[in-house]
């Protein structure tokens, strides 16, 4: 199994730093796709389900940082995310999952995505995936602004 918890170590260039604000509001994720991975390499992903599963998932991202991500199939997920511009990838999404009675700062694993664009309406992030010991693939996810 695979698993997409931490950012490789390979350096993603061109990736201009976005203010946190491009990001909140409400997004779905409209197509996932693969960048030097074959389609059904990666099982599961943030420990939920395979990529595609994803897709028309409805992530709700406040300023303050709380949000969810809910599923297509109702399945709703508490997270406290983050932007961070200090990453060897360049910009990153991060978040953990939250769960009944927990409060974020106690979380300590989470997930990272390579930010590869974001102008407000359209955002793609990437999770990267070791290939080896020398290559890295991602599953690339689009997500459309609501």
């Amino acid at each position: 199994m695979i698993s997409a918890c931490s950012a490789s170590k390979n350096t993603v260039t061109g990736t201009p730093n976005v203010s946190r604000g491009k990001f909140t509001g409400t997004w779905t994720i409209s197509t996932v796709t693969y960048e030097s991975l074959v389609e059904n390499a990666v099982q599961t992903v943030f420990d939920q389900g395979p990529p595609a599963s994803f897709v028309g998932s409805t992530w709700n991202l406040t300023n303050s940082g709380n949000g969810t991500y809910t599923m297509s199939n109702g399945t709703a997920q508490k997270i406290f995310w983050s932007v961070n511009n200090a990453t060897s990838n360049g910009q990153a999404f991060q978040f953990k999952k939250i769960y009944e009675g927990e409060k974020p700062k106690n979380v300590a694993e989470g997930y990272q995505l390579v930010v590869a664009s974001n102008d407000g309406n359209t955002m793609v992030l990437k999770t990267p995936i070791a290939i080896g010991s020398t290559g890295t693939g991602y599953v690339v996810y689009t997500f459309a602004k609501k």
